[in-house]
């Protein structure tokens, strides 16, 4: 038998009527294995035994892989790559750091806190050997949103630009001296720090890591080109030096720019000068570190090195009081004492902290899997999940505000090559000089620096632009999706922006599913293949049977498409064909009443009971149907709901009073179960015989049918000739 597979573990059991041929038709039933009985309290009492049982050692090295890697260690081979890559990320984080706290709406030193804890938290329990985790460019600008709006809240102006850390305490009083703006700011921060790392752990510990999969390719890339091009709007007063009021919610990139160029009389030409200067510098060297970053060991610094230069000609020449510019000011050494998050803001925060967490865990786990594959080792995306809300909820606890894996310095440590985690501590040692004694240095240090290396660092999702065309040509759909995320972020707000896109990537999927494609198939010449004939040239159609194949499942959504399609496609509506049939027959009773005579009625009386009582055929009056057999092809149904299944119990039951036959082919077991549970074509299929395991099959089937019908109704003509002819002569 042609569809029968070889390798089959499950019994087949051929079943066959004494009518027919071994060589014509033999129907496939496959006997099923017995369903598993489900419970859910043993399937809980299972999972919390083996929870129990696990050894508790077990359980520690996985909540702390660096336990399991550390001792393995290899000094001679593995040491070097950590340190140069360590020494050289820790040198590109200094200026990153202090730029991103600009962006984030917090002093510098809390940047280099958040570099500098993360890198030794998420050491101690990643499971990826090359990600970086802290300050992270969409991160910061959406963490810098929420801030400012609070701060608008409170009652602190954009004019109130004292940051001075009057005390250690977070707690805040407007109008007093207990805290100031920059007390506040990093209160709400590390308040919201404290919410996405506590978020993050739970969905790790729960393995409810699938969100991510809502954010598709097409839409993190819109996502990020229009944070790109928010941070960019965010970040142009800083290279103007201009003083405009800062703007939140709906289209606020739209009245900043307004503003800029309101006030763009104010520019200030040393920051104007400066910033010109440092992007003419900056760009090409980091276009040349880009060509030939597989011919050179280590990409070249620039970044750190304008930030020295810059530093020092801002100092001896003391652009501050001379030109009026903006500098970074007093950068305190050291650490402060620990905090706990301020409680009052848990109800104001908890909405702002849930896309944080999300696109956090988001670049994070899919940064992991990526260089987890290309070097051959594996990454466990929950404990990924876990590893980085512990960096942001313990770190909360020490002035740091969200992070998550940072692209660029992950792409710098992969290309240096490090090997483990140890490189992060490298960089973590780095800040700590910076923290204890290098960071006063930078007092001098203009923002409009600042403002250029934020900026430069976002060409990565600007140049997302030049794939659209290539986009549009591989799928129409996701180029529109990427439109939609990336302009709803530029123009209305990120999480916004986010939320729609995310909604609007669902929509898509529900269109694609409400209106799949469908076609009819035909056979491949001397084979058992059968294909799309709108594809493939050379097809055979099979006389009066046609084969409608529907790639998408059959649920409520689509299943008047479904049946609307199909009545397009075959040609044959059977709702309009029954109901001409009807007419036909009720006038011609009319006609046949009307006409009766004495002499028709005493001839009459010549034929069968049975003939005598049947109505005329209408098929006289009616377009001629080539078709006796209908086959759907279900191979790309994944599953059929109620609505669906009502939509095939209708299918089959119309096109059976027009006499057209339908029988379902490649359907998975699941989609078999329902059908017969839900008895899809009534009492004609108790034995689940008019749903096929191939096409094929289906078609053998069909056509044997019908010419046994042929010859039955052969049969029965011949004898009802032969019949009328002895009553004929009985009468004479």
């Amino acid at each position: 038998m042609s569809s029968q597979k070889s390798g089959q573990s499950r019994e087949v059991q051929s079943s066959l009527t004494p009518e027919e041929s071994p060589a014509s038709f033999i129907h496939v039933k496959l006997e099923e294995y017995e369903p598993a009985d489900f419970s859910t309290k043993d399937l809980i009492l299972k999972k919390a035994r083996e929870v129990c049982t696990r050894n508790r050692q077990t359980i520690f090295c996985q909540l702390f892989p660096v336990l399991e890697w550390l001792p393995r260690y290899n000094i001679k081979t593995q040491l070097l790559g950590d340190v140069i890559s360590g020494l050289l990320v820790g040198i590109v984080a200094i200026p990153q750091s202090i730029s991103y706290s600009l962006l984030a709406n917090q002093d510098a030193i809390y940047g280099l806190y958040t570099n500098f804890f993360c890198s030794i938290i998420y050491f101690s329990m990643a499971t990826s050997r090359h990600n970086f985790v802290g300050s992270f460019g969409v991160l910061c600008l959406m963490i810098g949103q929420s801030v400012n709006r609070h701060l608008q809240q409170a009652g602190y102006s954009d004019d109130d630009t004292n940051s001075s850390l009057v005390n250690n305490s977070t707690s805040f009083s407007n109008g007093t001296a207990a805290c100031d703006k920059s007390c506040y700011a990093i209160t709400v921060a590390l308040t919201l720090s404290f919410l996405v790392g506590l978020y993050q752990i739970l969905l790790g510990f729960l393995h409810l890591g699938f969100v991510a999969v809502y954010l598709s390719e097409p839409l993190l890339s819109g996502f990020v080109t229009g944070s790109s091009l928010t941070i960019i709007t965010s970040q142009m007063k800083y290279l103007l030096g201009l003083s405009i009021p800062s703007h939140n919610g709906v289209g606020s990139s739209i009245l900043t720019w307004i503003d800029i160029f309101r006030y763009i009389q104010n520019t200030n030409i040393c920051d104007l000068v400066t910033s010109l200067v440092a992007l003419a510098i900056i760009v090409p060297v980091k276009d040349i570190n880009d060509r030939y970053k597989e011919k050179m060991k280590a990409p070249f610094p620039i970044e750190l090195l304008v930030v020295i230069v810059a530093t020092i000609i801002s100092y001896y020449f003391n652009f501050e009081e001379r030109y009026e510019s903006a500098v970074c000011g007093s950068i305190p050494t050291g650490f402060r004492k620990p905090t706990l998050p301020d409680t009052s803001l848990f109800s104001s925060l908890a909405v702002d902290a849930v896309p944080i967490a999300v696109i956090g865990f988001t670049m994070t786990v899919s940064l992991a899997e990526i260089f987890g594959k290309k070097h051959g080792y594996a990454v466990r995306a929950n404990q990924e999940m876990i590893a980085i809300g512990m960096c942001n909820f313990i770190s909360s606890f020490f002035y740091c505000f969200a992070s998550s894996a940072a692209l660029t310095k992950t792409l710098l440590k992969e290309s240096t090559g490090t090997q483990t985690q140890i490189s992060s501590l490298i960089t973590s040692l780095v800040l700590l000089l910076v923290l204890l004694w290098i960071a006063p240095l930078f007092y001098s240090l203009q923002t409009c620096i600042l403002g250029v290396v934020t900026i430069v660092n976002l060409r990565g999702g600007l140049r997302k632009f030049r794939d659209i065309r290539r986009m549009w040509q591989l799928s129409k759909l996701d180029t529109v999706v990427w439109w939609t995320t990336m302009l709803s972020s530029t123009l209305i707000t990120t999480e916004i922006g986010l939320l729609v896109g995310v909604c609007f990537a669902l929509l898509c999927i529900i269109f694609r599913t409400q209106r799949p494609r469908a076609t009819l198939l035909g056979k491949v010449s001397n084979t058992e293949i059968y294909e799309d004939q709108s594809t493939y040239r050379q097809l055979s159609s099979i006389a009066n049977i046609k084969i409608f194949r529907f790639e998408s499942s059959l649920y409520y959504a689509n299943k008047d498409y479904f049946k609307t399609v199909l009545y397009q496609k075959t040609g044959v509506n059977p709702i309009l064909l029954r109901a001409m049939q009807q007419r036909v027959e009720a006038q011609a009773d009319a006609d046949t009443g009307n006409s009766k005579s004495f002499f028709s009625a005493r001839f009459d009386c010549l034929k069968p009971a049975k003939e005598r009582t049947e109505k005329p055929p209408a098929d006289a009056c009616l377009p001629s149907i080539d078709l006796h057999t209908l086959i759907l092809d279900c191979g790309a149904m994944q599953f059929i709901d109620t609505g669906g299944l009502s939509a095939l119990k209708e299918i089959h039951h119309d096109y059976k009073e027009i006499g057209v036959q339908v029988l379902l082919a490649n359907c998975n077991p699941s989609i078999r179960h329902r059908l017969r549970k839900g008895g899809w074509a009534g009492k004609t299929d108790s034995s689940g015989q008019l749903a096929f395991h191939s096409i094929h099959d289906a078609v053998q089937f069909a056509e044997r049918s019908y010419h046994v019908q042929q010859d039955e109704s052969e049969d029965k003509k011949d004898a009802l000739l032969d019949s009328e002819d002895q009553d004929f002569q009985a009468y004479l």
